[in-house]
Protein backbone atom coordinates (compact mmCIF):
# COMPACT_ATOMS: atom_id res chain seq x y z
CA UNK A 1 0.00 0.00 0.00
CA UNK A 2 1.66 3.56 -0.45
CA UNK A 3 0.64 6.14 1.81
CA UNK A 4 -3.37 7.20 0.96
CA UNK A 5 -4.38 3.64 0.49
CA UNK A 6 -2.52 3.22 3.95
CA UNK A 7 -4.43 5.79 5.37
CA UNK A 8 -8.02 4.47 3.92
CA UNK A 9 -6.87 0.79 5.42
CA UNK A 10 -7.06 3.09 8.89
CA UNK A 11 -10.11 5.29 9.11
CA UNK A 12 -11.97 2.46 7.41
CA UNK A 13 -11.10 -0.68 9.17
CA UNK A 14 -10.52 0.52 12.71
CA UNK A 15 -12.99 2.51 14.78
CA UNK A 16 -12.21 6.38 15.24
CA UNK A 17 -13.83 8.35 17.58
CA UNK A 18 -13.52 11.72 15.98
CA UNK A 19 -15.68 10.29 12.86
CA UNK A 20 -18.01 7.71 14.62
CA UNK A 21 -18.13 8.69 18.16
CA UNK A 22 -19.38 6.59 21.12
CA UNK A 23 -18.49 3.57 19.14
CA UNK A 24 -15.46 3.96 18.71
CA UNK A 25 -14.58 5.08 21.99
CA UNK A 26 -13.06 2.19 24.79
CA UNK A 27 -12.58 2.72 28.61
CA UNK A 28 -10.04 0.70 28.45
CA UNK A 29 -6.42 -0.57 28.66
CA UNK A 30 -6.13 -3.84 27.59
CA UNK A 31 -5.71 -3.10 23.69
CA UNK A 32 -3.01 -0.96 23.76
CA UNK A 33 -1.20 -2.71 27.23
CA UNK A 34 -1.22 -5.80 24.57
CA UNK A 35 -0.27 -3.85 21.49
CA UNK A 36 3.09 -2.23 23.24
CA UNK A 37 4.29 -5.60 24.68
CA UNK A 38 4.05 -6.48 20.84
CA UNK A 39 5.79 -3.59 19.83
CA UNK A 40 8.68 -4.30 22.87
CA UNK A 41 7.17 -1.71 25.11
CA UNK A 42 8.64 1.06 23.50
CA UNK A 43 7.23 3.64 25.86
CA UNK A 44 9.43 2.57 28.52
CA UNK A 45 12.69 4.19 26.99
CA UNK A 46 11.58 7.66 26.43
CA UNK A 47 11.05 10.62 28.86
CA UNK A 48 7.98 12.11 28.89
CA UNK A 49 5.65 14.70 30.39
CA UNK A 50 1.68 13.54 29.99
CA UNK A 51 -0.81 16.52 29.53
CA UNK A 52 -4.64 15.82 30.45
CA UNK A 53 -7.55 18.61 30.73
CA UNK A 54 -10.74 19.65 29.07
CA UNK A 55 -9.30 22.56 27.76
CA UNK A 56 -5.74 24.11 26.52
CA UNK A 57 -4.01 20.51 26.76
CA UNK A 58 -2.67 20.83 23.53
CA UNK A 59 -1.52 24.30 23.71
CA UNK A 60 0.16 23.36 26.76
CA UNK A 61 1.81 20.21 25.03
CA UNK A 62 2.88 22.71 22.21
CA UNK A 63 3.99 25.38 23.95
CA UNK A 64 6.10 22.77 26.27
CA UNK A 65 7.53 20.92 23.20
CA UNK A 66 8.67 24.59 21.41
CA UNK A 67 10.59 25.23 24.62
CA UNK A 68 12.10 21.65 24.70
CA UNK A 69 13.19 22.56 21.00
CA UNK A 70 14.39 25.58 21.48
CA UNK A 71 16.69 24.48 24.56
CA UNK A 72 18.33 21.72 21.86
CA UNK A 73 16.48 18.88 23.15
CA UNK A 74 14.93 16.14 20.76
CA UNK A 75 11.46 16.28 21.51
CA UNK A 76 8.56 14.56 20.28
CA UNK A 77 5.23 15.63 20.32
CA UNK A 78 1.78 13.09 20.86
CA UNK A 79 -1.78 15.07 20.03
CA UNK A 80 -4.84 14.39 19.00
CA UNK A 81 -6.62 14.99 16.75
CA UNK A 82 -5.35 16.07 13.52
CA UNK A 83 -6.49 19.11 11.20
CA UNK A 84 -5.33 17.97 7.90
CA UNK A 85 -2.88 14.89 8.10
CA UNK A 86 -2.73 12.25 10.14
CA UNK A 87 1.08 12.62 10.66
CA UNK A 88 0.31 16.31 12.51
CA UNK A 89 -0.23 13.64 15.86
CA UNK A 90 3.11 12.43 15.67
CA UNK A 91 5.84 14.80 15.30
CA UNK A 92 9.57 14.88 16.46
CA UNK A 93 11.37 18.79 16.39
CA UNK A 94 7.85 19.96 14.29
CA UNK A 95 8.80 17.31 11.76
CA UNK A 96 5.19 15.03 11.26
CA UNK A 97 6.13 11.36 11.11
CA UNK A 98 7.31 10.24 7.77
CA UNK A 99 4.81 8.63 5.24
CA UNK A 100 6.91 5.77 4.27
CA UNK A 101 7.58 5.13 7.70
CA UNK A 102 3.54 4.99 8.49
CA UNK A 103 3.20 2.98 5.49
CA UNK A 104 6.02 0.83 7.10
CA UNK A 105 4.46 0.62 10.54
CA UNK A 106 1.02 -0.66 9.08
CA UNK A 107 2.25 -3.01 7.10
CA UNK A 108 4.59 -4.47 9.62
CA UNK A 109 2.05 -4.88 12.15
CA UNK A 110 -1.49 -4.87 9.81
CA UNK A 111 -2.79 -8.69 11.11
CA UNK A 112 -2.01 -8.16 14.37
CA UNK A 113 -4.06 -4.78 14.65
CA UNK A 114 -7.10 -6.84 12.88
CA UNK A 115 -6.67 -9.89 15.32
CA UNK A 116 -6.35 -7.68 18.41
CA UNK A 117 -9.48 -5.66 17.07
CA UNK A 118 -7.85 -1.99 17.84
CA UNK A 119 -9.27 1.68 17.93
CA UNK A 120 -7.74 4.37 15.00
CA UNK A 121 -6.84 6.04 18.39
CA UNK A 122 -5.17 3.23 20.43
CA UNK A 123 -3.23 2.29 17.31
CA UNK A 124 -1.97 5.80 16.90
CA UNK A 125 -0.66 5.89 20.26
CA UNK A 126 0.87 2.42 19.64
CA UNK A 127 2.64 4.23 16.49
CA UNK A 128 4.14 7.18 18.45
CA UNK A 129 5.76 5.29 21.05
CA UNK A 130 7.08 3.24 18.53
CA UNK A 131 8.71 6.18 16.49
CA UNK A 132 9.93 8.30 19.44
CA UNK A 133 11.49 5.32 20.91
CA UNK A 134 12.91 4.05 17.44
CA UNK A 135 14.55 7.70 16.88
CA UNK A 136 16.03 8.28 20.55
CA UNK A 137 14.05 11.32 21.30
CA UNK A 138 15.62 13.36 24.29
CA UNK A 139 11.87 13.49 26.03
CA UNK A 140 7.91 13.20 24.58
CA UNK A 141 5.32 15.98 25.42
CA UNK A 142 2.16 13.30 25.21
CA UNK A 143 -1.41 14.80 25.08
CA UNK A 144 -4.07 12.93 26.72
CA UNK A 145 -7.28 12.14 23.71
CA UNK A 146 -10.33 11.39 26.17
CA UNK A 147 -10.30 11.32 29.84
CA UNK A 148 -7.01 10.14 31.22
CA UNK A 149 -7.09 7.63 34.20
CA UNK A 150 -8.39 4.73 30.91
CA UNK A 151 -7.19 7.17 27.76
CA UNK A 152 -4.53 4.74 26.04
CA UNK A 153 -1.84 7.16 26.80
CA UNK A 154 -1.76 6.34 30.35
CA UNK A 155 0.90 3.68 30.26
CA UNK A 156 3.16 6.04 30.50
CA UNK A 157 5.16 6.65 33.68
CA UNK A 158 6.30 10.23 33.25
CA UNK A 159 8.22 12.87 34.90
CA UNK A 160 5.85 15.53 35.37
CA UNK A 161 2.05 15.02 34.76
CA UNK A 162 -0.33 17.90 33.61
CA UNK A 163 -3.66 18.87 33.75
CA UNK A 164 -4.56 21.78 33.02
CA UNK A 165 -8.39 22.40 33.95
CA UNK A 166 -11.79 20.70 34.42
CA UNK A 167 -14.86 21.51 32.15
CA UNK A 168 -18.15 19.35 31.03
CA UNK A 169 -17.43 17.82 28.23
CA UNK A 170 -17.78 14.48 26.98
CA UNK A 171 -20.13 13.77 29.84
CA UNK A 172 -21.26 10.45 28.49
CA UNK A 173 -18.27 8.95 29.27
CA UNK A 174 -16.32 11.28 31.77
CA UNK A 175 -19.62 11.60 34.29
CA UNK A 176 -21.57 14.64 34.49
CA UNK A 177 -20.37 17.00 37.02
CA UNK A 178 -16.97 18.22 37.38
CA UNK A 179 -15.69 16.25 39.95
CA UNK A 180 -16.45 13.36 38.24
CA UNK A 181 -14.89 14.88 35.43
CA UNK A 182 -11.80 15.53 38.04
CA UNK A 183 -11.73 11.92 39.15
CA UNK A 184 -11.22 10.41 35.46
CA UNK A 185 -8.60 13.08 34.56
CA UNK A 186 -6.69 12.33 38.21
CA UNK A 187 -6.27 9.00 37.11
CA UNK A 188 -3.16 10.01 35.18
CA UNK A 189 -1.43 11.22 38.91
CA UNK A 190 1.36 8.34 39.56
CA UNK A 191 2.80 7.77 42.53
CA UNK A 192 5.70 10.19 43.66
CA UNK A 193 5.56 11.61 40.31
CA UNK A 194 4.77 15.49 40.76
CA UNK A 195 1.80 16.48 39.00
CA UNK A 196 1.26 20.25 37.98
CA UNK A 197 -2.73 21.78 37.82
CA UNK A 198 -3.06 24.52 35.66
CA UNK A 199 -5.91 26.63 37.08
CA UNK A 200 -7.13 26.65 40.62
CA UNK A 201 -10.73 25.23 40.43
CA UNK A 202 -12.29 24.67 44.36
CA UNK A 203 -14.77 22.46 43.73
CA UNK A 204 -12.16 19.88 41.78
CA UNK A 205 -9.16 20.57 43.80
CA UNK A 206 -10.02 17.95 47.13
CA UNK A 207 -10.74 15.62 43.88
CA UNK A 208 -6.78 16.03 43.06
CA UNK A 209 -5.60 16.23 46.45
CA UNK A 210 -7.16 13.17 47.62
CA UNK A 211 -5.71 11.53 44.45
CA UNK A 212 -2.17 12.97 44.81
CA UNK A 213 -1.82 12.38 48.39
CA UNK A 214 -2.88 8.85 48.44
CA UNK A 215 -0.06 8.42 45.87
CA UNK A 216 2.83 10.66 47.68
CA UNK A 217 2.72 12.95 44.13
CA UNK A 218 3.66 16.46 44.74
CA UNK A 219 1.14 18.80 43.83
CA UNK A 220 1.77 22.33 42.12
CA UNK A 221 -1.12 24.90 41.31
CA UNK A 222 0.14 27.18 37.95
CA UNK A 223 -2.23 29.85 38.72
CA UNK A 224 -0.76 30.29 42.17
CA UNK A 225 3.13 29.34 41.11
CA UNK A 226 3.72 31.92 37.93
CA UNK A 227 2.78 35.55 38.30
CA UNK A 228 4.68 37.04 35.78
CA UNK A 229 2.68 37.52 32.66
CA UNK A 230 3.25 35.56 29.69
CA UNK A 231 4.37 36.70 25.91
CA UNK A 232 3.62 34.15 23.19
CA UNK A 233 3.00 34.01 19.69
CA UNK A 234 -0.51 32.07 20.71
CA UNK A 235 -3.03 34.93 20.56
CA UNK A 236 -6.02 33.66 22.63
CA UNK A 237 -6.70 35.31 26.03
CA UNK A 238 -6.90 31.95 27.48
CA UNK A 239 -3.30 31.07 26.08
CA UNK A 240 -2.24 33.03 28.97
CA UNK A 241 -3.06 30.13 31.70
CA UNK A 242 -1.67 27.76 29.04
CA UNK A 243 1.60 29.51 28.91
CA UNK A 244 1.71 29.56 32.73
CA UNK A 245 0.70 26.20 32.95
CA UNK A 246 3.75 25.18 30.38
CA UNK A 247 6.13 27.66 32.48
CA UNK A 248 6.00 25.51 35.38
CA UNK A 249 6.67 21.90 33.88
CA UNK A 250 9.78 23.07 32.76
CA UNK A 251 10.49 24.68 35.57
CA UNK A 252 9.84 21.23 37.08
CA UNK A 253 11.92 19.64 34.49
CA UNK A 254 15.23 21.56 35.61
CA UNK A 255 14.64 19.07 38.67
CA UNK A 256 15.51 16.34 36.32
CA UNK A 257 18.84 17.36 34.76
CA UNK A 258 17.40 19.40 31.53
CA UNK A 259 19.05 22.79 30.98
CA UNK A 260 16.83 25.33 30.45
CA UNK A 261 17.19 29.12 30.56
CA UNK A 262 14.97 31.95 30.55
CA UNK A 263 16.08 33.26 27.56
CA UNK A 264 15.57 29.82 25.47
CA UNK A 265 11.57 29.77 27.76
CA UNK A 266 10.96 33.33 26.49
CA UNK A 267 12.03 32.32 22.89
CA UNK A 268 9.80 29.23 23.14
CA UNK A 269 6.60 30.70 23.97
CA UNK A 270 7.18 33.00 21.49
CA UNK A 271 7.18 30.98 18.55
CA UNK A 272 5.35 27.69 19.32
CA UNK A 273 3.51 27.84 16.03
CA UNK A 274 6.22 27.76 14.05
CA UNK A 275 8.25 25.32 15.96
CA UNK A 276 5.70 22.54 16.45
CA UNK A 277 2.99 23.29 13.68
CA UNK A 278 0.11 24.48 15.61
CA UNK A 279 -3.25 25.55 14.37
CA UNK A 280 -6.44 26.35 14.66
CA UNK A 281 -6.13 28.73 17.98
CA UNK A 282 -7.37 32.01 17.64
CA UNK A 283 -5.82 31.91 14.23
CA UNK A 284 -6.07 34.88 12.51
CA UNK A 285 -6.82 33.94 8.50
CA UNK A 286 -7.18 37.44 7.11
CA UNK A 287 -7.67 41.09 7.42
CA UNK A 288 -10.02 43.62 5.37
CA UNK A 289 -12.02 41.52 6.61
CA UNK A 290 -10.20 40.34 9.66
CA UNK A 291 -11.13 36.25 9.69
CA UNK A 292 -10.18 33.94 12.66
CA UNK A 293 -10.76 30.88 13.03
CA UNK A 294 -10.47 28.64 16.41
CA UNK A 295 -10.90 25.04 17.69
CA UNK A 296 -12.94 25.77 20.84
CA UNK A 297 -16.18 23.40 21.24
CA UNK A 298 -17.31 23.37 24.49
CA UNK A 299 -18.84 25.70 26.91
CA UNK A 300 -15.60 26.64 28.58
CA UNK A 301 -13.36 27.09 25.71
CA UNK A 302 -16.15 29.11 24.25
CA UNK A 303 -16.59 31.49 27.19
CA UNK A 304 -13.23 32.47 26.26
CA UNK A 305 -13.57 32.69 22.94
CA UNK A 306 -16.67 34.52 22.90
CA UNK A 307 -15.25 36.82 25.71
CA UNK A 308 -12.03 37.99 23.49
CA UNK A 309 -14.64 38.27 20.25
CA UNK A 310 -17.04 40.81 21.70
CA UNK A 311 -13.83 43.15 22.47
CA UNK A 312 -12.83 43.05 18.61
CA UNK A 313 -13.76 46.44 16.53
CA UNK A 314 -16.10 45.66 13.37
CA UNK A 315 -18.91 46.84 11.28
CA UNK A 316 -20.85 43.56 10.92
CA UNK A 317 -20.09 40.21 12.41
CA UNK A 318 -20.55 36.98 10.42
CA UNK A 319 -19.87 33.70 12.22
CA UNK A 320 -19.83 30.13 10.20
CA UNK A 321 -20.71 27.31 12.59
CA UNK A 322 -20.96 24.09 12.58
CA UNK A 323 -20.82 21.04 15.10
CA UNK A 324 -20.48 17.67 15.77
CA UNK A 325 -24.16 15.58 16.82
CA UNK A 326 -23.47 14.72 20.38
CA UNK A 327 -22.95 18.46 21.75
CA UNK A 328 -25.28 19.84 24.25
CA UNK A 329 -26.50 22.82 22.08
CA UNK A 330 -28.08 24.57 25.01
CA UNK A 331 -25.15 24.51 27.04
CA UNK A 332 -22.65 26.58 24.10
CA UNK A 333 -25.73 28.54 21.97
CA UNK A 334 -26.59 30.84 24.61
CA UNK A 335 -22.70 31.92 24.74
CA UNK A 336 -23.26 33.05 20.68
CA UNK A 337 -23.80 36.58 19.86
CA UNK A 338 -27.05 37.43 18.38
CA UNK A 339 -26.20 40.62 16.71
CA UNK A 340 -24.52 38.31 13.93
CA UNK A 341 -25.18 36.64 10.69
CA UNK A 342 -25.05 33.47 11.06
CA UNK A 343 -23.58 30.24 8.08
CA UNK A 344 -24.97 27.41 9.91
CA UNK A 345 -22.49 24.03 7.86
CA UNK A 346 -22.00 20.54 8.60
CA UNK A 347 -18.82 19.27 9.05
CA UNK A 348 -17.69 16.84 6.71
CA UNK A 349 -17.74 13.25 8.91
CA UNK A 350 -20.63 11.17 9.97
CA UNK A 351 -20.82 12.84 13.44
CA UNK A 352 -21.32 16.16 12.23
CA UNK A 353 -24.93 17.58 12.93
CA UNK A 354 -27.15 18.20 10.33
CA UNK A 355 -26.90 22.32 9.30
CA UNK A 356 -30.98 22.19 8.95
CA UNK A 357 -31.03 20.98 12.74
CA UNK A 358 -28.41 23.38 13.97
CA UNK A 359 -29.90 26.31 12.32
CA UNK A 360 -33.40 25.40 14.08
CA UNK A 361 -31.82 24.96 17.21
CA UNK A 362 -29.70 28.24 17.33
CA UNK A 363 -33.28 30.37 16.52
CA UNK A 364 -34.52 29.53 19.90
CA UNK A 365 -31.19 31.63 21.02
CA UNK A 366 -32.01 34.32 18.28
CA UNK A 367 -29.17 33.11 16.47
CA UNK A 368 -30.04 33.74 12.68
CA UNK A 369 -29.22 32.93 9.59
CA UNK A 370 -28.68 30.15 6.74
CA UNK A 371 -28.00 26.85 5.63
CA UNK A 372 -24.94 25.42 3.38
CA UNK A 373 -24.05 22.25 2.00
CA UNK A 374 -20.50 22.39 3.20
CA UNK A 375 -17.80 24.13 5.44
CA UNK A 376 -16.21 25.60 2.17
CA UNK A 377 -19.66 27.24 0.97
CA UNK A 378 -20.41 28.76 4.03
CA UNK A 379 -17.20 30.64 4.74
CA UNK A 380 -17.20 31.36 0.99
CA UNK A 381 -20.81 33.30 1.32
CA UNK A 382 -19.19 34.93 4.39
CA UNK A 383 -16.30 35.83 2.30
CA UNK A 384 -18.57 36.94 -0.56
CA UNK A 385 -21.31 39.30 2.18
CA UNK A 386 -18.43 41.31 4.26
CA UNK A 387 -17.45 44.38 3.64
CA UNK A 388 -13.05 45.25 4.63
CA UNK A 389 -14.53 46.35 8.21
CA UNK A 390 -16.38 42.94 8.70
CA UNK A 391 -14.91 40.28 11.41
CA UNK A 392 -15.78 36.84 10.13
CA UNK A 393 -15.27 33.80 12.96
CA UNK A 394 -15.35 30.40 12.02
CA UNK A 395 -15.25 27.61 14.69
CA UNK A 396 -17.70 25.41 16.86
CA UNK A 397 -16.34 22.12 16.29
CA UNK A 398 -12.37 21.22 15.55
CA UNK A 399 -13.63 19.46 12.25
CA UNK A 400 -14.88 22.51 10.63
CA UNK A 401 -11.51 24.72 11.11
CA UNK A 402 -10.03 21.50 9.53
CA UNK A 403 -11.77 22.21 6.65
CA UNK A 404 -10.29 25.53 6.10
CA UNK A 405 -7.22 26.40 4.27
CA UNK A 406 -5.08 27.01 6.78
Amino acid sequence: MNYAETLAWMFSRLPMYQRQGSTAFKKDLTNIKAFCEHLGNPHLSFKSIHVAGTNGKGSTSHMISSVLQTAGYKTGLYTSPHLKDFRERIRIDGVPVDQQWVVHFIDKHKRFLEQQGLSFFELTVGMAFEFFASQKVDIAVVEVGLGGRLDSTNILNPLISVITNIGLDHTQFLGETHEEIAFEKGGIIKENIPVIIGEFQRNVMPVFKEIAGTLDAPIYIAEHLVNDPCQTDLLGFYQQKNCKTAVQALSLLKDHDFDISDDQIIQGLLNVASNTGLKGRWQILGTNPKIVCDTAHNREGLAVVMDQLSKEKYKNLHIVLGVVNDKDLGTILSLFPKKATYYFCKPDIPRGLNAEDLKNQSKEFNLLGDVFDSVSSAFNSALLKASSKDFIYVGGSTFVVAELDL
